[in-house]
C-alpha cells in the first residue's frame, strides 16, 4: 500500500501526460480529471482497506550493518554454519586481532587453502587465530555512586524480604560494563557500538546495553539511588538518537537496523521525577521528538481510518546474532523472495523485545496456530507499542511545557489525543473489555491473551472520564481469562509452543506493566489485585533466589519460584530487567509484604513427593514399633 502509494503520488502527472498527449484539447482535459478523481479515490481506498498489503520490496534494502565480518558475506556464513559455539551470538561479538581488510584477506587465503570446504575443526582455529574472546571490549568499572544500604531497604519491613533487596541492589556490581578506550580508538575492530558512559547490562550473553531492558534496569537503578549512572546511561542513548536517528535494538552495529519498543521518554521521566533534573529534561526533549517521528515516518499503517504503527524491520538476510537458526527456519521457504520475507518478519519479533512469541503467528485460517514459518509481525498492529508511543507524546509535550514552549507542547497533547483515539477505534473492544492486537492481513481482532493486552491502563492510553466503566470491564476480562490462577505469575500468552514469549513463561515487564496498570486506577479492587501480584511476583523471585543464588530472565507462570525455558538460547542469570522490577516492589509493598513461609514454598514436584514419601514411612513405622 505504502509502495503504490508513493508511486502514485510522484508519478500521477507523468501518467496523465503521456496518455492525453495523443488526444484532443478538450477529451485531454477530461481524462486527465477523469484519472486524478480514479488516483485520488485508489488512494483513499489504499490508505483504509484492511488487509490490502503489498510485500515489501527488499531488495534495495541494507544489510544489518555495513561490516562484512560481523553482519553479512561469506565469512560470517562460513563461521555460523559451522555452529562452533553453541550460541550464534558468541561469534559476532568477538573481537578482530588485525583490522577488517587484512582478515579479509586471511580468511579469503583460508578458503582457498581448503578448496572452499574447510572441516569444523579448520573453521574453530581460524577463529581463534583472528579473533579476540567475546567480552574483550569491557574494562573493570565499579559504580561511584553505588551505595551499600539505599534508602528503600528501609521501607522493607520484613528482615528476610530485606536482606534479599540488599542482595538485589549489590548485583548492580555485578552488570556494571566501561568500554575499553580502543573501542572508542579503532571500533572498527568491534562489533559493539560505543558510548561515552559506563552502562549496567542486562546479564548473562546479554553483554551490552539493550533498549527496552533498560527502562525497568533504570527503575531499579533510580531506586538504588544510582543517579549519576543512570544520567551516564541517558546521555548515552541521546546520543545514540543523534547518531542513528532512533535506538537499536542493543549495542552492537548487527541491530543497527531495527529498533525496541519505544521507552526511552518514560526513562527519562523517571529520573526527572527521582532527580527534579528539569534542564536535563528540557535539553533531552528535541531528541525525544526526533525519536517520536523515527515510529511515526517509518512504522506507519491506517486501521479504521487512523495512523497507528507496526514493528518492522528494513534489511536483508538473517539476524547475524542467530544466524544458523534464521537460515534453518527459512528452509522451508522455496524461493529466495520469500526467506528474505521471512528474515524481516524474524526481525520484525525482535524489534518488539518478544522474540518470539504466538502472538506473531498468522497462519492461513488466520489463528494463532503455527510456529516461527507463520510470522508476521510487520502486520499485526500491537496495543503495547501504540501505548507507548502515546506515552511517548504525553511525555514530550510535558517536556515542552516545562521548558515554556507552549506551541509544540500543544502539538503534542495533540498528536497524543491522535493516538489515543486510533487505539480506542481500532484496538478496543467494549464486548470484551480489553484492547486487542489487529491482524491487517485478515481485517480482525486478534482475540488472544497476551499482557500487553492491558497495557493502556499503564500509560492511560484511554479516556481516563470513562475510568470506572473501563475498569469494571477490565476486571471482568481478567476473570474471564483466568490468568488469577497461576502459581507463578501471570503467563505471557496461554498457547504452549516451546517458543520462550509464551506459557509457562512469565517475564518481569509484564507483570510490572500488568501491575502498575492495575495499581493507577482508583478502584480498590484494582489496587488490591495489583498488590496480590506483586506479592505473588517477589516471592516467586524470592524463592527462586534462594534456591539458586540468581535472578533469571523469565520465569515459569506454573511453579512458585520456577524459572522458565524456551526459545534460541539457554536462561539467563543477572538479570537486569527482573532485579529493576522487584526493587521496584520492594520499596511500593515493603511495609506490607512478608517472606514466604519455608514450609511448602519453593518445593519442586520430586521434592515434594520425597517430602511426603518420608513421613508416610515414617507414620509406617510408628505404627509398627509404636
Amino acid at each position: 500500500r505504502a509502495i503504490l502509494k508513493s508511486a502514485f503520488s510522484r508519478y500521477k502527472s507523468e501518467i496523465v501526460l503521456s496518455v492525453c498527449k495523443h488526444l484532443r484539447d478538450s477529451e485531454m482535459n477530461r481524462l486527465a480529471g477523469n484519472l486524478l478523481i480514479l488516483g485520488g479515490v485508489f488512494f483513499v481506498i489504499s490508505s483504509h482497506v484492511q488487509g490490502f498489503l503489498v510485500t515489501r520490496q527488499n531488495e534495495e534494502w541494507p544489510e544489518s550493518c555495513d561490516s562484512e565480518i560481523y553482519c553479512y558475506g561469506p565469512l560470517l556464513h562460513t563461521i555460523q554454519m559451522a555452529q562452533i559455539f553453541n550460541d550464534s551470538k558468541t561469534f559476532v561479538d568477538m573481537k578482530l586481532k588485525q583490522p577488517p581488510e587484512a582478515t579479509m584477506q586471511v580468511f579469503r587465503d583460508f578458503m582457498a587453502l581448503h578448496n572452499n570446504e574447510p572441516t569444523r575443526d579448520q573453521i574453530r582455529g581460524f577463529v581463534e587465530d583472528n579473533f579476540d574472546k567475546e567480552g574483550s571490549e569491557f574494562e573493570p568499572w565499579t559504580p561511584t555512586d553505588w551505595h551499600q544500604n539505599p534508602e528503600f531497604l528501609n521501607n522493607v519491613r520484613d528482615e528476610k524480604l530485606r536482606e534479599f533487596g540488599r542482595e538485589l541492589n549489590g548485583l548492580w556490581l555485578k552488570l556494571g560494563r566501561k568500554m575499553t578506550k580502543e573501542v572508542e580508538e579503532r571500533p572498527e575492530l568491534y562489533s559493539i557500538i560505543h558510548v561515552d558512559h559506563p552502562v549496567i547490562v542486562p546479564g548473562g550473553r546479554f553483554r551490552e546495553f539493550y533498549y527496552w531492558d533498560s527502562y525497568w534496569i533504570v527503575k531499579g537503578l533510580l531506586y538504588s539511588e544510582m543517579y549519576l549512572t543512570v544520567k551516564g546511561m541517558l546521555q548515552n542513548y541521546l546520543d545514540i538518537i543523534s547518531r542513528f536517528g532512533f535506538i537499536p535494538n542493543g549495542g552492537r552495529v548487527y541491530y543497527s537496523q531495527r529498533s525496541q519498543p519505544p521507552l526511552l521518554a518514560g526513562m527519562v521521566k523517571a529520573y526527572l521525577e527521582f532527580t527534579n533534573d528539569e534542564k536535563f529534561a528540557i535539553e533531552a526533549v528535541p531528541i525525544l521528538e526526533h525519536e517520536f517521528n523515527f515510529w511515526f515516518n517509518n512504522h506507519t499503517v491506517q486501521c479504521m481510518g487512523h495512523t497507528l504503527c507496526v514493528y518492522g524491520d528494513k534489511s536483508k538476510g538473517p539476524r547475524p546474532e542467530s544466524y544458523r537458526e534464521d537460515v534453518i527456519s527459512a528452509e522451508d521457504f522455496p524461493s529466495e523472495e520469500e526467506k528474505q520475507e521471512h528474515y524481516s518478519e524474524l526481525k520484525a519479533g525482535a524489534e518488539s523485545g518478544m522474540d518470539f512469541s504466538s502472538r506473531w503467528f498468522v497462519n492461513d485460517d488466520g489463528t494463532n496456530n503455527g510456529d516461527l514459518k507463520h510470522l508476521k509481525t510487520r502486520s499485526i498492529v500491537p496495543v503495547d507499542l501504540n501505548a507507548f508511543l502515546f506515552w511517548n507524546a504525553k511525555i514530550i509535550a510535558e517536556f515542552y511545557a516545562l521548558g515554556g514552549n507552549l506551541t509544540k507542547a500543544a502539538e503534542f497533547e495533540a498528536r497524543a489525543t491522535q493516538i489515543a483515539n486510533g487505539i480506542h477505534a481500532c484496538l478496543w473492544h467494549e464486548d470484551l473489555g480489553t484492547w486487542l492486537d489487529y491482524d491487517l492481513i485478515n481485517g480482525r481482532r486478534r482475540n488472544y491473551f497476551v499482557p500487553t493486552n492491558l497495557s493502556p491502563l499503564w500509560t492511560k492510553a484511554f479516556n481516563t472520564a470513562n475510568e470506572a466503566v473501563i475498569t469494571d470491564k477490565v476486571l471482568r476480562y481478567i476473570d474471564s481469562q483466568k490468568i488469577d490462577s497461576y502459581p507463578g505469575g501471570v503467563p505471557n500468552t496461554l498457547a504452549n509452543t516451546g517458543e520462550q514469549w509464551d506459557y509457562p513463561n512469565v517475564w518481569a515487564p509484564m507483570q510490572y506493566m500488568l501491575i502498575a496498570g492495575l495499581d493507577g486506577l482508583r478502584d480498590q479492587r484494582a489496587k488490591d489485585l495489583a498488590r496480590s501480584w506483586a506479592t505473588r511476583w517477589v516471592h516467586s523471585n524470592y524463592i527462586a533466589y534462594n534456591e539458586t543464588h540468581a535472578m533469571f530472565e523469565k520465569y515459569n507462570c506454573e511453579e512458585l519460584g520456577g524459572h522458565g525455558g524456551g526459545g534460541e538460547y539457554e536462561v539467563q542469570i543477572g538479570f537486569g530487567w527482573s532485579n529493576g522490577v522487584i526493587i521496584e516492589f520492594l520499596d511500593k509493598y515493603g511495609d506490607v509484604l512478608s517472606a514466604p513461609g519455608s514450609s511448602s514454598h519453593g518445593l519442586k514436584p520430586f521434592s515434594a513427593f520425597f517430602v511426603a514419601t518420608v513421613a508416610l514411612f515414617g507414620t509406617i513405622l510408628m505404627r509398627i514399633f509404636g
